[in-house]
């Protein structure tokens, strides 16, 4: 069985960009395996069950620069220099990569982060505090994961303000509202620039190393020869990049969940014992990656009687997933209490998120101290005038967050 695809255009609206959850339960319920048609045309995965098959289908290959060059159609021609990492390839490249990253991430180096973590949210709040208002993306929900991401790599402080700079208009994209062709040139300048700081980056820790992850990352390389240059480069910027943009994202997506969710913001001011389970709910509820980093079929395949071909690209909506009533009890709903059950914010199977300790860690600190040391906490403007980023970008998260406290 197959289905005339949906244009993207009627898909990625404002009204989705506000509210993307109608439309997911729409495909849920009609379309469970939607084809979509636009930049470049895909099939989107919209149930949960359907979604952890996939998430751990061998038949669905995350390696989008092999023989096919899946890449030039999704990401452009530029991509290679950054995103040719462990994110996009599978076994056994993947797990080779994985393994050596996952011994420079270990979760002692994470664990005793903890006081450092807890010392930057006091900073940045101890900021704010004065001042009654903040712009709270800017201000707390990206600097937070960003400080932190580049010290566990080891960016000096100088540096971090252009590297956020550089990874902001690639996070951003689309929303300044540029033509087409200007805003790709503006997302390639980035990748460029951040291209050639990480080499030079990478080359001076080696003649300088020191006790960091590119520190970790170029021992190990160098003593068992399980990276190649290119892969350092590359390994650090996704960690670079996906260690600060989802906690940032989700930073923003909880703290506006809670402002228009009063009665649950009480419930965790008054019990902050729930926050553990707080930020999970909170993840499921509204997560900063809606789809899974996309994927390609190796041969046709069927999902609910849909053929998908060949070569096509399969996008698994993990918010959709997350918000299936056939998973969970009243799944649109905010519930700060209810029974933790697995949910697909962080992934599923091999790809499952490297960073998950740290990205709670994140969370539950930088959280628990805005609602601990701003009383009164609430949004400056009407809620439908906070804006997001664009529909179509891959990430759920907010272009500004403005608030307003008890100085």
């Amino acid at each position: 069985m197959t289905q005339d695809p949906v244009p993207a255009a009627r898909l990625y609206t404002d009204e989705f960009a506000a509210d993307p959850y109608p439309s997911f339960a729409r495909l849920r319920a009609d379309r469970p395996v939607c084809p979509v048609s636009g930049r470049f045309d895909q099939y989107l995965i919209t149930r949960f069950e359907d979604a952890r098959t996939a998430l751990t289908d061998p038949r669905l290959s995350k390696d989008l620069y092999g023989p096919g060059q899946h890449y030039l159609r999704i990401f452009g021609p530029n991509s290679a220099g950054l995103n040719q990492n462990m994110l996009n390839s599978d076994p056994p490249e993947h797990t080779r990569l994985r393994r050596v990253v996952s011994q420079a991430f270990s979760p002692r180096r994470i664990e005793a982060l903890r006081p450092r973590v807890a010392e930057i949210v006091d900073h940045l709040i101890d900021k704010l505090m004065p001042q009654g208002q903040a712009e709270l993306m800017h201000d707390f929900a990206i600097p937070l994961p960003m400080t932190v991401i580049c010290e566990l790599l080891g960016v000096p402080p100088a540096d971090h303000g252009r590297v956020l700079d550089w990874t902001q208009v690639i996070r951003t994209s689309g929303s300044a509202r540029r033509p087409p062709e200007e805003e790709r040139a503006a997302v390639q300048e980035a990748q460029s620039r951040l291209h050639r700081y990480l080499a030079d980056l990478v080359r001076a820790k080696r003649a300088d190393r020191a006790d960091d992850i590119i520190g970790a990352l170029i021992a190990a390389c160098d003593r068992d020869r399980t990276l190649t240059e290119a892969e350092l480069v590359t390994t650090t910027f996704l960690l670079l990049f996906a260690g600060h943009q989802t906690t940032a994202d989700f930073l923003g997506n909880a703290v506006l969940a809670l402002l228009t969710h009063p009665e649950q913001l009480e419930l965790l001011r008054a019990s902050p014992q729930l926050l553990p389970s707080a930020i999970e709910e909170l993840l499921r509820f509204d997560g900063p990656l809606p789809v899974a980093s996309p994927r390609i079929a190796t041969e046709d395949l069927a999902y609910r009687d849909v053929t998908i071909p060949r070569g096509a690209v399969v996008g698994v909506v993990l918010n959709a997933a997350n918000h299936d009533p056939a998973h969970f009890v009243d799944p649109d709903r905010l519930d700060l209490r209810r029974v933790r059950g697995p949910h697909l914010g962080f992934g599923h199977g091999v790809h499952y998120c490297l960073g998950v300790s740290l990205a709670r860690m994140e969370a539950q600190l930088g959280l628990g101290a805005l609602l601990r040391r701003l009383p009164g906490l609430r949004l400056a403007v009407p809620v439908a005038e906070v804006r997001r980023l664009p529909a179509g970008s891959p990430f759920r998260g907010l272009l500004e967050l403005p608030v307003t406290f008890a100085a």
